[in-house]
């Protein structure tokens, strides 16, 4: 806390008076870093557009961005709003039809390829032709994502379906169940006289359960 105050050019003993601790600090910084990014992507007037801003809100607030998503699938940021997550499913909802919550899937691949992006431009201190072309890049394989999704009508993908117990965005409801058994995984069935895999083989085995 001494750091932080010295870096805010304050004192130690006024930090107190405003937060308890450094978790509360970073969680006021989530919230406001959410807050401008929500106020940022709701003034797009496309998709596409929504995306191409929260590329440039990233690298525009670097150090708020890699804090906001600093451990986002745990508690206490877990079970925080996630106004521009829930903002971009829903006018995905609203191209595609259906409900948000029927999206997040989609909206988790679309999220992963931006914050992927991000992250690469940031981490990577990318500037010049390559940034453009990289943000570029990165809006042509979004636009592509939702155009096929459009066409396959949300029926094309891989993996097990998207579980009922996994809930993404929506506060104090949303939850991953860590640890959690996959009910659509198949048990394995063991045969008799049968040899020990081999490591290769069982890496494969380990690779195509996840």
């Amino acid at each position: 806390m001494r750091g932080i105050a010295k870096a805010a050019g304050t004192t130690t003993p006024t930090l107190y008076e405003r937060y308890q601790d450094r978790d509360d600090i970073l969680r006021a910084v989530r919230i406001q870093t959410r807050v401008e990014l929500f106020g940022g992507l709701s003034r797009a007037r496309s998709l596409t557009q929504t995306c191409e801003r929260y590329l440039e809100f990233a690298l525009d607030h670097p150090h708020a961005y890699e804090v906001l998503f600093d451990g986002f699938a745990q508690p206490p940021s877990l079970h925080e709003s996630w106004p521009s997550f829930n903002l971009m499913r829903l006018r995905l909802a609203q191209r595609l039809g259906g409900t948000p919550r029927r999206h997040t899937r989609l909206m988790l691949s679309l999220w992963s390829l931006m914050h992927g992006t991000a992250m690469l431009l940031i981490r990577g201190e990318v500037a010049g032709p390559l940034r453009t072309q990289m943000i570029h890049s990165c809006l042509d394989a979004l636009e592509a994502i939702i155009t096929q999704a459009a066409r396959s009508k949300g029926k094309a993908y891989s993996g097990p379906k998207w579980p009922a117990s996994l809930i993404l965005g929506e506060a104090a409801h949303s939850k991953v169940n860590i640890g959690e058994a996959d009910s659509s995984a198949k048990p394995a069935t063991k045969r008799n006289n049968q040899s020990k895999p081999k490591p290769a083989a069982r890496l494969r085995a380990v690779r195509s359960d996840g």
